[in-house]
């Protein structure tokens, strides 16, 4: 069996930082540390005089956008049409009034000045009719004036809007069902937008999340069963499984990020960040010949070979390896159980070698039990 050791932490599908968009002063903080929150909770009051003030104003500016309206929709049509009947009489009088003056200037009576002058007063009526009429289109509902005052209503309404926005902002409240994870403010405190003020930790499953080098990618898969055991619960060890394998390398740490998903129900010693070790079963083999990662030769190569002492000779010989960790390989292929390899540095192949059987301590044959080291085949990280 080959397996990899690394250490990882408990962590929430999910984590947030909560801050505020607005600059004030915080008047309460309703939460602690560890609290559960349902979504929609208050967790931060902010001053909001200021932002009420601004709510009344935009408040009383609407209602009269919406009573200027009103009125033109009303008394200021009603008026419009008393305008035109007016100004429609008053015309009629001065074209009678020029009709007379007409017969009386051909009649030798009347001046013609003062037919010019009867002429001017008809030409002031019609126009002031015009003027009515215009009036009385502008308060009609596709008209000019109650366009505009709609449009000051709109504007008035969204200003409205924008302050309650604004004021709701003050209330600062859990996007979601969480536990309070961090709490970075206090009463009192200026905050500005940007800022973190709490940390949640969204509810979900609990997950681990580990670092794991990038060497060992190649031996994990989504799936793959792990051990899990927290130093402080030495007794208590888990089962967990492959979750997720990042798309991405750490370019600094040359890590990837491995998830693995934990077993329903959790048990309650788990505490968000908590550190954990981790053993996960990369490979499995029923029988296997192992030997030490220092009795390869030429490993860098396309082809790895080993050294033997063979009739008090040292003679080289190819392999195909298998699985492999940092102090361990598996030999798929030129090599028998029982044949004595050279470990460390010795002399060419062709001389004489007399081996010293008594620093032998890897069996090349592993017959899967407990005892046997070369049954487990272990890369440790972090221990």
């Amino acid at each position: 069996m080959r397996t990899l050791q690394f250490s990882a932490r408990v962590a929430t599908a999910s984590r947030v930082e909560v801050g505020s968009t607005l600059t004030g002063r915080v008047l309460q903080v309703v939460v602690t540390e560890g609290a559960q929150v349902k979504g929609g909770d208050v967790l931060v009051r902010l001053g909001s005089d200021e932002l009420q003030a601004a709510l009344a104003q935009n408040q009383a500016s609407e209602r009269q956008a919406a009573a200027r309206l009103a009125g033109l929709r009303s008394t200021g049509r009603s008026a419009a049409q008393a305008g035109v009947a007016q100004a429609e009489s008053v015309l009629v009088a001065a074209q009678a009034e020029l009709q007379r003056t007409q017969d009386l200037v051909a009649q030798g009576f009347l001046s013609q000045a003062r037919l010019d002058e009867v002429r001017r007063t008809v030409a002031v009526a019609q126009a002031q009719l015009d003027s009515a009429r215009a009036q009385r289109a502008a308060n009609a509902e596709p008209g000019t004036d109650v366009a505009q005052a709609q449009a000051q209503l709109a504007l008035a309404s969204a200003a409205r809007a924008a302050a309650e926005a604004r004021l709701g902002e003050a209330v600062i409240a859990a996007p979601a069902d969480a536990r309070v994870l961090a709490r970075m403010v206090e009463p009192g405190q200026i905050v500005q937008p940007g800022r973190a003020l709490l940390s949640l930790a969204l509810a979900g499953p609990l997950q681990l999340v580990a670092q794991v080098d990038e060497r060992y990618l190649e031996q994990l898969q989504p799936g793959q069963q792990a051990s899990v055991l927290a130093d402080a619960y030495p007794t208590q060890r888990l089962t967990a499984r492959v979750l997720s394998i990042a798309p991405v390398v750490d370019a600094q740490r040359g890590a990837i990020e491995v998830k693995f998903s934990l077993p329903q129900p959790l048990p309650s010693f788990l505490r968000e960040d908590m550190t954990v070790s981790v053993e996960v079963e990369t490979a499995r083999r029923e029988r296997a010949l192992v030997v030490p990662v220092d009795a390869l030769r030429g490993v860098e190569s396309a082809d790895a070979s080993v050294w033997l002492a063979r009739d008090g000779r040292v003679e080289a010989r190819k392999v195909r390896l298998g699985l492999r960790t940092l102090d361990a390989a598996e030999i798929l292929d030129g090599l028998g159980a029982g044949e004595l390899v050279l470990i460390g540095p010795s002399p060419r192949p062709g001389l004489r070698v007399r081996a010293d059987t008594r620093a032998t301590v890897w069996p090349l044959a592993g017959k899967g039990t407990k005892d046997d080291p070369g049954s487990a085949m272990t890369n440790a990280m972090g221990r």
